[in-house]
């Protein structure tokens, strides 16, 4: 039950990649929300009425997005968009019977599923117009166009019957891309076609139809080594279960946590040392995030980090730096999460340096991926548990239980950086 799917990290720096993920963190701790802060609230409680007789909303913990009309009167600086995010990801889709495949941008920030940015809409035998207009907007860019329902196939196992899809006439700000495969909360939807109805979601189909068992989606990386590997295929969601074939112990779930803001999101209570014996640097809520890329923690125990590994800010970059000598001496971080410690590595707190090009950094440098939040601890949402982070561990992020599961995989030890 899984889509493959490609993973592109921004090409303009380190320092580029810092000010999204901050820029994000930002709007994270503000508790906004694709539809802006007011209507974050109204959709959150709707979602934890029904949590308990769930029929729609599912979620991946991904690539962020803004879908709808904002009817908190926000602008684009107010929501969460496509644009905050420094790692994208892509996927084949196929769309109709016989099937065109198009290139969507996966987001789990907005729930419609809509192709026409780029490749035109091809009409099929399974291709039925419900005469409604679509209109959404994500802040940076936006679609208008007709609503169809028509075959999706994510893979040859997943494969949905009448899904809602946009057929986009006009589209702004989506470059490479033909649409958005949207599998955020089927909340998202309302006001965004004609009918003024809530959409089911391509996750919803997917469990109504009896694909899937339970709305989840499990994610699962390769790292990325190779310099040329910024657009190569490196990961699979899951849906409705998890691949044994790709973890090496159990998946540990906690509930979403209850501080908030972190509640809001994928949030979890995690705590963070260095070293086997160290003393945490941080006991906090916090979130586990695709969208951000690097890990961030809160400006204190940063300090905490930086003194212990004695690395030292580069300015060019804006990340922190070790020498060959500090690498060799740098201990693991522990991340103690319901009970369970799961281990990142000495290699897994580096950049792939294979990879330094795409920071502006020198060649023989080693550049730390844990940096500062930019705020100090005790605000609720301390940490993200960025893609940097999620490229050695497996990740599931369960709506129907309302909690977040952690396991360890193949790469979780690997030394590819």
């Amino acid at each position: 039950m899984s889509l493959p799917f490609t993973t592109r990290i921004i090409q303009t720096g380190a320092r580029d990649i810092l000010a999204h993920d901050r820029a994000r963190a930002q709007k994270l701790l503000a508790g906004l929300h694709p539809h802006g802060p007011a209507a974050f609230h109204a959709v959150e409680l709707r979602r934890r009425s029904k949590r308990h007789h769930h029929k729609g909303g599912a979620t991946g913990g991904g690539s962020t997005g803004g879908a709808g009309s904002d009817p908190s009167g926000g602008d684009a600086g107010d929501s969460i968009d496509v644009t905050d995010a420094a790692v994208t990801y892509t996927a084949s889709v196929g769309v109709g019977s016989p099937a065109t495949q198009y290139t969507l941008l996966i987001d789990t920030g907005s729930s419609n599923t809509w192709v026409g940015a780029g490749q035109k809409y091809t009409r099929t035998s399974t291709s039925k117009s419900t005469g409604q207009k679509v209109n959404v907007s994500y802040g940076s860019g936006s679609f208008s166009g007709t609503e169809y329902t028509d075959q999706v196939t994510l893979s040859s196992e997943l494969v949905i019957q009448n899904q809602s899809i946009g057929v986009a006439s006009t589209a702004q700000g989506f470059d490479d891309v033909d649409g958005i495969l949207g599998i955020g909360p089927v909340d998202l939807t309302e006001g965004t076609v004609g009918s003024n109805q809530p959409v089911p979601t391509v996750t919803d189909n997917l469990f109504s139809q009896g694909t899937i068992g339970t709305e989840s989606i499990g994610i699962s990386y390769v790292p990325t080594t190779d310099s040329s590997g910024n657009a190569s295929v490196n990961g699979e969601l899951d849906f409705g279960s998890v691949d044994t074939s790709k973890i090496t112990g159990d998946v540990n779930y906690v509930p979403i946590t209850s501080t908030s803001p972190a509640s809001q999101y994928w949030g979890i209570d995690q705590t963070i040392s260095y070293g086997s014996d160290g003393s945490p640097i941080l006991n906090s809520s916090g979130i586990v995030d695709t969208g951000t890329t690097l890990i961030l923690i809160a400006t204190d125990a940063f300090q905490e980090y930086q003194r212990a590994t004695g690395a030292k800010l580069d300015q060019s970059t804006g990340l922190l730096t070790v020498t060959e000598s500090q690498f060799n001496n740098l201990q693991s971080l522990f991340f103690n999460v319901g009970g369970v410690s799961y281990e990142l590595t000495p290699n897994a707190q580096i950049w792939p340096r294979s990879l330094n090009s795409t920071l502006g950094g020198n060649e023989n440098d080693i550049y730390l991926v844990v940096s500062d939040l930019g705020s100090q601890s005790g605000q609720g949402l301390d940490f993200i548990n960025g893609f940097t982070f999620l490229q050695r561990f497996y990740s599931v992020f369960d709506t129907t239980n309302s909690q977040v599961g952690l396991a360890t995989t193949p790469f979780t030890d690997a030394t590819t950086n």
